[in-house]
């Protein structure tokens, strides 16, 4: 949750991992035959003014970009049990079928253009990532040279390793670079025009932004594809810096800053910066058996001398799983997505030499076709282009949608019921709204008179986090990572890459001694941290005038009651359910949500509707008031002799 000036705004992270040639990080690299790649991950930021709980007047936005590994045939032999096993091309393929068929599919998903950002090294003693540089480079030429110039294949190459080695680059200033070039050719989802702000006020940079823009907002066309060798630590941090480039653009769409730039040490960015650890944590132990090794401090080089401690843990913890525990994640992996099928009669699971044939389809097959050389697209997809063929109104798009009618005031349809509960008991401590990460409650400076925006740049002793206390062994660890800023700096800018993961992105030979890092520098005491939390932490009675222990009165009860029932008896009517409407603007399928929920909301205000004769009973009541008094009727003057012939008769 942002808090800008008291007007919420939910950022959210999702990662949608392929279900296509999973498995863990040496037993499956490179591509299978039908163009899917290893370690396939599409994340998304999605940006709600929460201001607004409607699906229809709400303001959203989003971004989208991918990491994968690189579309070849290509693996490495762990048999060795050498940190860095080498990297061998398994088949020749000059005419790039495999990374034809992955980008045939990626036009079809995202659009054009199509970017590739890689980070794999090129200049190296030894011949090991420079492998996959050049193939892919000799596969990108070619597959460009049949597409139309205006959709060909964008490819960025950056040794991101060699500039982190370097005393006078700034890594992130060059990945910074590369992100406004990115944004500007892909642009953003929004579902709403531009505002007039924007049109009194224009921006350089916002009249450059790319995409497609439609009567009702704008369209992301195209997509950025992040790859490293394992895509995890240097893609994680590529890809912060990019969705940090998006973010700025989102807030500026939305009407929340005024210039589409972020600057490092605010609120908003070391939000977004937990938000994208905590994302690249979560894909590195499925696929790396550990957390991220390099994060993006260490690329700021602002690290603390403890981080270098765990990032030898890491290290180890991954290269222990990749040695004994990737064979067994293997297998369940396969059994859990359906790849391997259990039949009676035939071998287990655990019993298989290889799973490759799972994998590749057309090891099962004598004769593969295979697609033209040159026309390596599918024809419907450039016909559309820049904007996915998924996403265009066709018989083929038609058929794969699935419309599900509901009832109006169903739960799933109803945000508003869904998200409050009106006939249930909530507990503000279950409720997620009020968990979640927020940047008032957990990075603003509890010192009074302290500027309260996000977008203020702040020093790393400001920071809210550093009055947290420890409860438990899993908050103390999640407040050691969050207060890094506040840590002295390494003594040497040589320990920043001098970890032996595979993806830290130096040789052995280039990398300092393990022994020369630090060791760990204690926090904080129990002791202390437990004061500071009293002092932080005011009373119940203080904050809310009433204390929840104590019990409710009679009244207070009574007005509950008659609350539950009335959520119980909304649920009890009868109404007809509404059909779902779906309403197609400029070539792209949109579906209309339905919600019981109005626009009703604090930006514009609807009027109640009122029947005709509610309406006469009413002017009939103020002009009474004013002295002037409307004719009786038939049925008036027959009440009024019925009551004198009863009350003086």
């Amino acid at each position: 949750e942002l808090l800008i000036y008291g007007r919420p705004v939910y950022v959210t992270l999702i990662a949608r991992r392929s279900s296509k040639f999973a498995g863990t990080r040496f037993l499956k690299r490179g591509a299978n035959c039908e163009g899917d790649v290893a370690n396939e991950v599409e994340t998304e930021q999605i940006l709600c003014d929460a201001s607004v709980m409607s699906f229809t007047a709400g303001s959203y936005s989003s971004y989208v970009q991918v990491r994968g590994s690189v579309p070849l045939y290509w693996s490495q032999d762990i048999s060795t049990m050498m940190p860095k096993p080498p990297i061998t091309l398994d088949q020749a393929d000059p005419f790039a079928h495999v990374a034809a068929l992955h980008f045939d599919q990626m036009l079809q998903r995202f659009g054009s253009p199509i970017i590739i950002l890689n980070l794999v090294k090129e200049r190296e003693k030894r011949k090991h990532e420079r492998i996959l540089s050049e193939e892919l480079v000799a596969a990108v030429t070619y597959l460009n040279q049949f597409l139309p110039p205006e959709h060909t294949i964008v490819y960025i190459p950056w040794d991101m390793a060699k500039y982190t080695k370097s005393k006078l680059c700034n890594v992130l200033d060059r990945l910074n670079v590369i992100a406004e070039s990115v944004v500007k050719k892909t642009g953003f989802f929004v579902n709403r025009p531009d505002s007039y702000c924007s049109i009194l006020r224009p921006d350089e940079k916002w009249n450059e932004l790319g995409g497609c823009v439609i009567s009702t907002g704008r369209l992301q066309t195209g997509i950025l594809r992040t790859n490293c060798v394992d895509c995890l630590d240097r893609t994680n941090t590529a890809q912060f810096m990019v969705g940090k480039c998006a973010l700025a653009y989102q807030l500026f769409s939305l009407g929340l800053i005024d210039k589409p730039n972020l600057q490092f040490d605010t609120d908003a960015v070391r939000l977004f910066e937990e938000l994208y650890e905590d994302h690249g944590d979560t894909l590195s132990l499925q696929y790396g058996g550990s957390q991220l090794v390099h994060r993006v401090k260490t690329y700021r080089k602002i690290a603390p001398w403890t981080q270098h401690s765990k990032d030898i843990m890491q290290t180890l913890s991954r290269y222990y799983s990749n040695a004994f525990s990737d064979a067994d994640r293997q297998d369940s992996i396969n059994l859990f997505l359906g790849v391997f099928h259990p039949t009676e009669g035939k071998p287990h699971l655990w019993e298989l030499p290889t799973d490759f044939y799972l994998h590749h389809k057309n090891t099962m097959r004598l004769l593969p076709t295979r697609r033209s050389y040159t026309h390596w697209w599918t024809p419907e997809v450039i016909k559309h282009l820049p904007l996915p063929y998924d996403e265009v109104i066709c018989a083929a798009n038609l058929k794969k949608l699935i419309v599900k009618k509901f009832h109006r005031y169903e739960e799933e349809i109803d945000i508003h019921n869904e998200f409050f509960r009106p006939y249930e008991l909530s507990s503000f401590d279950d409720t997620f709204c009020l968990a979640m990460t927020s940047s008032a409650r957990d990075f603003m400076p509890k010192t009074i008179g302290i500027d309260p925006s996000p977008f203020t740049v702040r020093k790393p002793d400001e920071t809210g986090k550093s009055v947290l206390g420890n409860k438990s062994n899993r908050e103390e660890a999640i407040l050691q990572r969050k207060t890094a800023a506040s840590a002295p700096p390494p003594p040497s800018e040589e320990a920043v890459s001098s970890s032996s993961e595979d993806d830290s992105g130096t040789d052995r030979e280039e990398e300092g001694s393990v022994s020369q890092r630090s060791t760990p520098v204690k926090m904080t005491d129990t002791g202390d941290s437990a004061k500071v939390t009293e002092n932080v932490v005011q009373p119940m009675k203080e904050v809310y005038g009433i204390n929840l222990s104590d019990g409710l009165s009679e009244e207070d009860f009574s007005i509950y009651s008659r609350f539950v029932q009335l959520g119980q008896s909304q649920h009890k009517q009868d109404k007809s359910s509404q059909q779902l409407c779906s309403r197609c603007s400029d070539g792209v399928i949109k579906l209309t949500p339905i919600s019981a929920f109005s626009q009703d909301n604090i930006y514009e205000v609807q009027p109640p509707r009122v029947d005709r004769k509610s309406t006469e009973i009413f002017q009939a009541h103020i002009q009474a008031s004013q002295g002037i008094m409307q004719p009786l009727g038939k049925e008036d003057t027959y009440m009024y002799r019925e009551y004198i012939r009863n009350r003086y008769l």
